[in-house]
């Protein structure tokens, strides 16, 4: 089965075509980071228009690399949520209208379980399994039965893991993205600021990162009134720390409360190398899953691999009216 699969839920247009859920034919991801950078974050209005400008482009490059016939493609995948409401809209017209124009079923696919459904492109998952899903938008804890059985245990009640990431890293001063440049520094730096743990209490599954932001704040902002210099190699390694022993011990304590035969790390943030390097060392005793860098942002392959597994279970949808949502549940939309 072949999926030609969209992703354009915030600022990066791409398409690809997948088969059988596994074999990625070809992948095409077009990045505006370069374009946000100078505003310090995505801006919605922008990253929306830009991908009207390159869609049809993106579309031309995947297909030419598949090497396949469009009458070969058997699914037309979208995302349809959670994302920016005009950035989403921009590729389920896009894909709308090619699996319109080619007669071909569409389905609609939530982001987050894109996400999810990244790591296997190059694992194989066994289930029941526990997902960890950290970006820049979404800090959760998920139990994974089966396939597309996906029940939420937790979430985060303010800011986003990958959002607090990427305001230490501006309030310090470092280039956008914020997340990436932190965690090579905090490589560099020591614990000594010794920061708060927020929700650290293993039993609660749910996250709070938005008081250890203001801590950072208050901190470096208190410093500069009384002209002290702030160590910023050890204030980024301080912030990784109590971000990772919160996520570290959340997830260990939910793999052993729901006895789950896999850990799956996934998202933006998977691709952070102190979280890679410390899930493996400390969580030892569970097989672990972490996609490959390229698999770890937006990105449309793990949309058409999510698509397969939802086709499976719940068919395509029966006409081309789908629509966008700004938040989706993990529940599917054939689900409700």
């Amino acid at each position: 089965m072949v999926i030609l699969a969209v992703e354009s839920s915030c600022d990066e247009t791409s398409v690809a075509l997948v088969e059988d859920g596994k074999k990625i034919l070809s992948h095409i991801i077009l990045s505006q980071m370069d374009i946000h950078a100078i505003y310090g974050g995505v801006v919605p209005e922008i990253a929306s228009r830009n991908h009207v400008v390159h869609m049809t482009r993106v579309f031309e490059q995947a297909l030419k690399q598949a090497n396949i016939d469009i009458k070969d493609i058997d699914l037309v995948a979208v995302t349809q949520g959670p994302g920016l409401i005009g950035s989403l809209l921009v590729g389920i017209n896009a894909a709308t209208a090619f699996a319109f124009a080619h007669q071909k079923p569409i389905i609609g696919v939530n982001h987050l379980i894109g996400h999810i459904y990244a790591a296997s492109i190059e694992h194989e998952m066994k289930f029941p399994a526990l997902a960890l899903l950290v970006s820049g938008g979404h800090t959760e804890l998920l139990y994974i039965k089966d396939h597309m059985d996906i029940k939420l245990l937790g979430t985060t009640l303010d800011d986003a893991v990958g959002e607090a990431y990427d305001k230490v890293a501006r309030v310090l001063g470092l280039p956008y993205p914020g997340g990436p440049a932190l965690d090579k520094l905090a490589a560099l730096g020591s614990d000594t600021y010794h920061l708060p743990r927020p929700f650290l209490d293993k039993r609660e599954h749910n996250f709070s990162f938005s008081g250890l932001k203001s801590a950072v704040i208050n901190l470096i902002h208190n410093a500069e009134q009384r002209k002290e210099e702030i160590r910023v190699n050890d204030m980024c390694a301080s912030f990784q720390a109590s971000v990772l022993d919160v996520l570290i011990e959340k997830t260990k304590h939910a793999a052993e409360t729901y006895d789950v035969k896999q850990i799956i790390l996934a998202g933006g943030v998977a691709a952070n190398k102190g979280l890679r390097n410390r899930i493996f060392k400390e969580i030892s005793n569970y097989d672990i899953i972490i996609p490959s860098m390229e698999y770890c942002t937006d990105n449309a392959a793990m949309i058409g691999v999510a698509a397969y597994y939802q086709y499976q279970k719940f068919g395509a949808s029966k006409d081309y009216l789908l629509s966008g949502y700004s938040t989706m549940s993990f529940e599917t939309l054939e689900k409700k």
